[in-house]
């Protein structure tokens, strides 16, 4: 990287230190304008920064406005941005001084030795281990965008104090922030949980918060998806399996889940014994290979599940689809030799790779390597990292490196597909195993008669069919490919006088396999149109007088454009050919 490419949003240390010091502006404004308000702490984050501040009331729309004004007068003033250090008691007094109990909280919960950092800039300052811009005049005030304002707890801990943060971005350029609000503004018409409602696909519920509810037009968009997986499943050699939904806790206890994930979890009781419900469909899988002795001659063992999983997650988390507590994993359990490993992680590669290419996501690859709490050995922790960098390389396929990001029991490979937004979402992994097997003491027969132990890969290409319905709502904005969409053809008779042949061609058409509605209310036509272009349906059939004369079928698509009058059969064949090949319009 040169010099100058250091200085530029390319460069994420850059991005982020550019962002952090922003939030400090924010922090800044919100002193001058209102100094009563106390201060807790502001990161940069993905798209921007956000700053928490206790405060009694969240801030209003008018106000963030006033702080965009304030935040654009510090960074005209160019303001030196000045580190200095302080020992841990002075910076308690420090801050005890300036009436901030969440600063003083914070350096309390530090080393005794430890040098604690400060940041000045002008009359305001900030603890914080930095690092920051030189000045303010680095960050562009006319770039400078507040999105948001929402409750926070403090620290995150449901028994604290909520209070409010502020949401922004900036860019180094107007134009950038710009074209990053317009991309906003179609995000906002894309939400899936609008689109989902307006085509009523799902529903939300008070009454079962994360837990959401499909209905019959979802059902089919979720059904093809299912039916699509278990084909490319079969063709890749896999057995499909159902596992059970609530398992006894010594399960729990087996896996290692009950001391690494026990938080997210949920439990019941049952015959006085004590039981869990699964969040995750893994140790049911292990259950399904230990049921009888394997050989050599029988690996790899290609087992998959649609299976349902619960997790607790904090309210404030949930969002839609994409976030919920319960869900359908599209799993998968490869148990193989150590000389299969690299086979069968090429193979799954290739399957995910496939999936992406049929919906037309882009896609990028990490590597995560294990975290602290991993189970293993170091020498296996080691091999198993090596082993999937391996593939990746003679593979070619570059990679990004994300150190600690595994799972307890082993590394993974993570698919982050790419919408027309440009918004990235982990969806398919890769985990490569060497605990489960060993904690579950599962064994196949080798080739010299001796008992070994089998290695697991665990995988998924949607990762969960909820988030993917959601992701693929907000792609393709409600208009699914034709061989997803829920209602594929709508007949649009003009009068009623030609219902009969409105009703022909429908039951022709569901004879052929397709999904089909027919509009027989006393509207115009041009209202029925539009209709069924809000409902996004992909194909319209306008019949009228001279189409039943004829024999034939004027056909509109969704997007507005007419294809002109053709036989019923010329149409079937044409859009038969289109859902074969899943093409994405």
């Amino acid at each position: 990287m040169s010099e100058e490419d250091q200085y530029t949003f390319e460069n994420e240390v850059y991005r982020n230190t550019y962002r952090h010091t922003t939030s400090h502006i924010l922090a800044q404004a919100v002193k001058r304008l209102f100094p009563e308000v106390k201060l807790a702490i502001g990161p940069a984050i993905e798209n921007g920064f956000y700053y928490d501040f206790d405060t009694p009331a969240p801030f209003t729309a008018e106000q963030l406005e006033q702080l965009e004004g304030e935040m654009r007068k510090i960074c005209k003033e160019k303001l030196k941005l000045e580190r200095f250090e302080l020992p841990r008691e002075e910076a308690i007094a420090f801050m005890q001084q300036r009436e901030e109990p969440y600063k003083v909280e914070l350096i309390q919960d530090l080393p005794e030795d430890a040098v604690i950092s400060f940041y000045r800039q002008g009359e305001f300052t900030d603890l914080c281990a930095g690092p920051h811009l030189d000045s303010t005049g680095r960050v562009k005030g006319n770039a400078i965008k507040l999105t948001s304002c929402t409750g926070a707890y403090w620290r995150g801990d449901s028994n604290r104090k909520m209070l409010q943060r502020i949401y922004g971005t900036c860019f180094p350029k107007k134009e950038e922030l710009d074209a990053y609000l317009t991309r906003l503004e179609e995000a906002k018409k894309r939400d899936h949980r609008k689109i989902g409602k307006d085509l009523d696909l799902f529903m939300l519920c008070d009454e079962g918060p994360g837990f959401p509810f499909f209905l019959p037009k979802g059902m089919v968009l979720r059904n093809e998806l299912e039916a699509y997986w278990r084909r490319i499943h079969k063709a890749a050699g896999y057995e499909e399996v159902r596992t059970p939904l609530i398992l006894n806790e010594e399960l729990w206890h087996r896996s290692g889940h009950w001391d690494h994930y026990q938080n997210n979890m949920y439990f019941t009781k049952i015959d006085e014994g004590d039981y869990a419900i699964k969040p995750m469909n893994c140790p049911g899988g292990m259950l399904v290979y230990k049921r009888r002795p394997w050989s050599y001659k029988d690996l790899p063992l290609r087992v998959c599940e649609m299976g349902v999983v619960h997790r607790h997650e904090l309210s404030g988390a949930l969002h839609g689809l994409m976030r919920v507590r319960c869900f359908t994993q599209d799993d998968a359990h490869i148990f193989m030799t150590m000389e299969q490993m690299e086979n069968e992680i090429n193979g799954v590669i290739e399957l995910i790779d496939d999936v992406y290419k049929t919906f037309g996501f882009p896609y990028h690859v990490e590597l995560s390597t294990c975290p602290e709490d991993f189970i293993g050995s170091q020498e296996m922790r080691e091999f198993s990292e090596q082993t999937l960098k391996n593939v990746l390389e003679k593979r070619g396929m570059k990679f990004v490196l994300n150190e600690g990001d595994g799972a307890f029991y082993g590394p993974k490979i993570d698919f982050h597909l790419e919408d027309c937004l440009g918004r990235t979402w982990q969806c398919g992994t890769i985990q490569l195993d060497f605990q489960m097997p060993e904690r579950f003491d599962l064994t196949y027969t080798g080739a010299d008669g001796e008992k070994h132990r089998p290695v697991m890969i665990h995988r998924v290409a949607f990762g969960s069919i909820e988030r993917f319905i959601g992701i693929l709502t907000e792609h393709f904005a409600g208009a699914f490919p034709a061989w997803l969409a829920p209602v594929q053809v709508k007949v649009l008779p003009i009068t009623d006088r030609i219902a009969g042949y409105a009703d022909e061609l429908a039951l022709k058409l569901e004879q052929a396999g397709f999904r089909v509605e027919t509009d027989h209310r006393s509207e115009k036509i041009g209202y029925k149109i539009r209709e069924a272009q809000m409902q996004k349906i992909p194909y319209m059939l306008v019949v009228g007088d001279k189409e039943a004369e004829e024999g034939t079928v004027a056909v509109r698509t969704r997007s507005g454009g007419d294809r002109g009058a053709m036989t019923l059969d010329t149409f079937i064949a044409e859009l038969a050919e289109e859902i074969a090949a899943k093409a994405v319009k």
